[in-house]
């Protein structure tokens, strides 16, 4: 139900815009059988987990009536999508427990954990790496945005491991050039599907926003994505996957992921580039292992290492087992 004025659009309309704009959208069903919320990620330019909790509010109708994110269309079914104005979002200190790895001055490295989210956003505005940071510490950085204080690269909701944050502008300064200039040693650890060809490998493919499906990011041609470039090598392989560490040579949003998925073989449980997760790991099985800098203030060359999270670490040793017993 629209929040009290609301412009109202066709799915015409939509067309460059942003995905989040407030509104009522209308679509009319193409074609049978496909779900209420695939359809509208991929029409409306929306995450399916947006879509989903419209529909758990109520926002989302069919033919008038509200519907489950798992209802089927038929051709001709009215859809109307009502996308509410936007709360705003504030960082807000909380007190959650932090693994931290090394702390200074200047900066902070820590292990994150698997399910938190690096900074504020629509929907994660609570439980965050940012509010914990800000729990435990007076300030950080005061460059960049500010929902992301101190914040100097990010790792996926999903993804676990090793980051380190600027306290200073100093350190936030070095750090972020030690990043352009590729002197910043980011190594991970990731199960994969598939049996990969070659022991070791460069991936070299320019990433870009997916033209199709804007939630994501693509492999594309030079002109339209930035030079990301991904070093793998393959530590073991386990009947239909393959454990394999990977170095960043740049840092794209999403590059490991996307990557893997361009030469065939997707992060085990990812739910945007893997299209099943027969691991029940509900998260991409993929960890930043080794973190390496220099220090910004006392030129020491830093590094750090952190084991994957205990889920990693059981499906390696399942999948260990299967292969063992074949």
């Amino acid at each position: 139900m629209p929040d009290g004025e609301i412009d109202e659009y066709s799915a015409d309309a939509l067309r460059g815009k942003a995905s989040t704009v407030p509104g009522l959208w209308r679509f009319v069903a193409e074609t049978d059988g496909e779900r209420v919320d695939r359809y509208l990620a991929a029409r409306g330019d929306w995450s399916r987990a947006f879509v989903q909790h419209l529909i758990a509010q109520g926002r989302v109708t069919v033919d008038g009536h509200m519907v489950q994110a798992s209802a089927k269309l038929r051709v001709g079914q009215a859809l109307c999508v009502t996308v509410p104005v936007p709360e705003a979002i504030a960082v807000v200190p909380e007190d959650i427990l932090l693994d931290i790895r090394f702390e200074d001055e200047d900066l902070i490295v820590v292990n994150k954990p698997r399910g938190m989210v690096v900074h504020p956003a629509p929907g994660h505005t609570r439980g965050t790496l940012v509010g914990a940071l800000l729990g435990h510490i007076e300030s950080l950085s005061s460059i960049g945005k500010t929902l992301r204080p101190g914040i100097v690269h990010r790792i996926d909701k999903d993804t676990s491991g090793l980051l380190v944050v600027a306290k200073t502008d100093l350190a936030h300064r070095s750090l972020s050039e030690q990043l352009r200039e590729h002197t910043v040693t980011r190594v991970y650890e990731a199960i994969v599907h598939g049996q990969i060809g070659p022991d070791r490998g460069l991936i070299d493919a320019p990433i870009g926003r997916d033209p199709h499906r804007r939630q994501q990011m693509a492999v594309v041609a030079q002109e339209a994505g930035r030079p990301a470039r991904t070093h793998f090598q393959v530590l073991e392989r386990l009947q239909s996957f393959s454990y394999v560490e990977l170095r960043l040579e740049t840092g794209r949003t999403h590059q490991i992921r996307v990557h893997m998925a361009y030469i065939g073989h997707p992060i085990a449980g990812d739910p945007l580039y893997a299209t099943r997760d027969p691991l029940q790991l509900r998260g991409q099985a993929l960890h930043a292992r080794t973190l390496g800098f220099t220090h910004p203030r006392t030129s020491e060359r830093l590094v750090f290492h952190a084991d994957p999270p205990a889920v990693f670490v059981a499906a390696l040793a399942e999948l260990r087992r299967v292969a063992q017993s074949m």
